[in-house]
């Protein structure tokens, strides 16, 4: 989720260094931990969700080191397929009227933080209405 958001906000003007929420620091691009944030409960919880509801993920799928619980390589494969699949995923926006993919909703979030720091217009985050 962090590299996707981080590969948006390459795409625009932002420095992905300096944030809101979390620190900002040149060695992490904490913007990126803060866009995630708005849409880890939009992209990322229905597809664990939807992961382990269905048993499509399952025991087999997780490695178990020193008390800590890991995907192995199919559970991997597995999550980031539904990821990708998720983010080509596609709801309608409701201000451009059209079909945007949930990995566009990120870049238009990212444009709406640069419109709110140049002073065009106040920053409101994303809410879901689908």
């Amino acid at each position: 989720m962090y590299t996707t958001v981080l590969g948006e906000i390459y795409k625009t003007q932002l420095n992905p260094t300096v944030s809101y929420l979390h620190e900002p620091s040149t060695k992490r691009f904490s913007l990126s931990l803060d866009l995630a944030e708005i849409f880890k409960p939009l992209i990322i919880d229905p597809i664990i969700f939807n992961l382990v509801n269905n048993n499509i993920i399952r025991n087999k799928d997780f490695l178990f080191e020193e008390g800590i619980c890991f995907l192995n390589e199919e559970g991997r494969k597995k999550f980031i397929l539904n990821y990708e699949k998720k983010l080509h995923t596609t709801v309608r926006h409701r201000s451009l009227n059209r079909k945007v993919s949930y990995q566009m909703f990120i870049r238009l979030e990212c444009y709406k933080l640069i419109k709110h720091l140049i002073g065009d217009k106040k920053y409101k985050a994303l809410k879901a209405w689908w």
